[in-house]
């Protein structure tokens, strides 16, 4: 365990009180006397390998300072009772741990999904009784399900298991939840993010066994900032599109021969191209191409961080956001043709960041964010313009944090 101190260094009072305020809503909720316990999970920010994950390519992400943070306490009648401001209830009996179809998008599902996965894999579950807070703001772009998912998890891991389920296990778990319970055919990259932390590079040619790697570089010291603007619209309705994306990938690597385009070639693929145009479409092809630039991409970014390249690393880094706009095409989804945030946020940042910085989708796309990496000497000025046009608050300036799902002494 960490202490409060360790986990929130520059901001320390102001979660002291955001604790104080759980705890009091705890005991308001669920009565005196129950041994308090105090779980924190992260979001987090993909930095490249944009919709790579899922066809076994690779990925570089960070976990960032927002959070869930959570008191929680156990109890004897294997329910699992979660309460979080902002957020439907959740009250679930788990010794139920059928797939249920009218769940499917629900955090309910999450949960479900996580305890049967526990279950399977020959680990402990039990009940527990909870509320929580989460500046993870859902369609925030910084994966408030794989936070939740990963704080779950956490508290399953610490209070039923000793904590000896390590990171990346946590994560497969939370991804079979979000797969097969949830009904959203997501990779690993979010999962992972948050239960590994810091700045990772994660290989998912093996799904079973990733090798995820912390990157050692200090970007504090780079002279810029990292933002994620909030551009609106809501992922309720998007996750077709978001399926697409996979299916379309693997389809065409279907069409050369194999389950995933990470186990063949862009060589292959420029070879073939007529014949995956007739079996899948242009936009499958175009999503391929896609995906072989854009996992030679990580690489590269991983190399310019570790050899101090920042130049040549933001360079790669609007690279990646030309290709998911041109031709992965998860920047806007045309239904309606009239809103088109997260394009208008790109523009924006293109017109006020000039040649400096960079920017780029952040995630899933099609609604939601964009990440941009700012001087800090533009910081301000970027900041009060994209929330003229996006809203008060739209634009976060994120801190990596280096610390996944945790239990802390408080």
């Amino acid at each position: 365990m960490i202490t409060l101190q360790e986990l929130y260094t520059n901001e320390t009072p102001r979660h002291n009180e955001r604790l104080a305020k759980l705890k009091a809503q705890f005991t308001q909720r669920f009565g005196e006397g129950r041994a308090q316990r105090v779980f924190s999970s992260p979001g987090r920010s993909e930095i490249g390998g944009n919709h790579t994950d899922h066809n076994h390519g690779k990925v570089l992400a960070a976990a960032v300072n927002l959070d869930i943070l959570g008191v929680v306490a156990g109890n004897d009648n294997m329910r699992i009772c979660v309460y979080s401001a902002g957020h439907k209830p959740n009250d679930l009996d788990i010794t139920k741990l059928d797939i249920d179809p009218q769940e499917y998008g629900t955090s309910a599902s999450m949960i479900r999904g996580i305890c049967a996965a526990f279950v399977q894999r020959g680990y402990n579950i039990g009940g527990f009784d909870g509320v929580s807070h989460s500046e993870v703001l859902s369609g925030s772009g910084l994966s408030s399900s794989a936070a939740f998912e990963v704080y779950i998890a956490t508290i399953l891991n610490h209070m039923y298991n000793g904590g000896k389920i390590d990171a990346v296990e946590i994560a497969q778990m939370c991804q079979y939840a979000e797969n097969v319970y949830t009904g959203k055919p997501c990779g690993l990259l979010d999962q992972a993010t948050c239960a590994v932390a810091g700045f990772v590079a994660m290989d998912f040619a093996d799904p079973a066994t990733p090798v995820v790697e912390k990157v050692d570089f200090d970007f504090a010291a780079t002279g810029h900032a990292l933002c994620v603007v909030n551009t609106g619209g809501s992922h309720a309705d998007l996750t077709d599109d978001y399926a697409a994306v996979r299916a379309e990938m693997q389809a065409a690597a279907a069409a050369l021969g194999c389950e995933f385009l990470r186990d063949t070639t862009l060589e292959n693929l420029l070879a073939n191209i007529a014949t995956v145009r007739e079996a899948c479409g242009d936009r499958a092809v175009l999503r391929a191409l896609h995906f072989y630039a854009e996992n030679d991409r990580v690489d590269a970014q991983r190399a310019a961080l570790e050899s101090g390249d920042f130049a040549a690393f933001l360079q790669l880094i609007k690279a990646s956001g030309r290709s998911s706009y041109m031709y992965n095409q998860n920047v806007y989804t045309g239904r309606p043709a009239s809103e088109q945030p997260v394009s208008l946020g790109l523009a924006l940042s293109e017109t006020l960041l000039g040649e400096r910085g960079a920017w780029r989708v952040h995630g899933g796309g099609f609604a939601g964010t964009i990440q941009a990496f700012v001087p800090v000497d533009m910081l301000d000025t970027y900041r009060g313009e994209m929330e003229k046009v996006f809203g008060a608050g739209s634009c976060y300036v994120l801190q990596v944090r280096p610390h996944g799902g945790v239990e802390l002494h408080a």
